[in-house]
């Protein structure tokens, strides 16, 4: 994976400043340098790995010589095991497949591993609900403007423990994380 290694040594030259810049260029469709949906899936991580989280890039899982998942990364922090998703469609807002589909990888890893949804739009009634009932398979949602809050407050992994927190206590996947400044 070639790419892989162009796109993450292009985001680790990124500090927070350049982050929301970017940012801003994939809110405004306007990354040149990156494939569909590449600016924002290496932004995730290397936010995470600027916060102090281990993060694994993307890669693929191979069983016997055939690709069998390709994963958006991995983060390691504050305690938890993360595989990430992250989907960034222009004018709508993520259905159940991507649900589904981070479902089912989280079958065939250890109990305690999350998942971690992140999406620039948000996400349909139906995909939230569908995480509500994946349980005991963590999945944790983060949409555009929690993601916004974060890059502001340079702080990723205090805000995913808290999701986690909250998921926990509330048994809610999508507690929005901007609540902990108004609650």
């Amino acid at each position: 994976m070639a790419e892989t290694h162009i796109y993450q040594n292009r985001i680790r030259r990124l500090g927070w400043n350049e982050l929301r810049q970017l940012w801003e260029g994939i809110a405004r469709r306007d990354t040149p340098d990156w494939a569909s949906g590449k600016a924002f899936e290496y932004l995730i991580l290397r936010a995470f790995e600027l916060d102090g989280a281990e993060i694994s890039w993307p890669y693929r899982v191979e069983i016997f010589g055939e690709e069998v998942e390709q994963i958006d990364g991995a983060i390691y922090c504050e305690g938890l095991s993360c595989l990430v998703e992250s989907k960034d469609f222009s004018d709508k807002k993520i259905d159940i497949a991507p649900i589904a589909k981070l479902r089912n990888q989280l079958l065939r890893r250890p109990g305690n591993t999350i998942g971690v949804i992140f999406s620039r739009t948000g996400f349909t009634e139906a995909a939230r609900i569908l995480a509500q009932f994946s349980f005991p398979q963590t999945l944790l949602l983060w949409h555009g403007e929690e993601i916004s809050y974060a890059l502001e407050q340079q702080t990723f992994s205090a805000l995913l423990k808290l999701k986690h927190r909250k998921c926990i206590e509330l048994a809610l996947p999508d507690y929005d994380v901007r609540l902990r400044d108004i609650l």
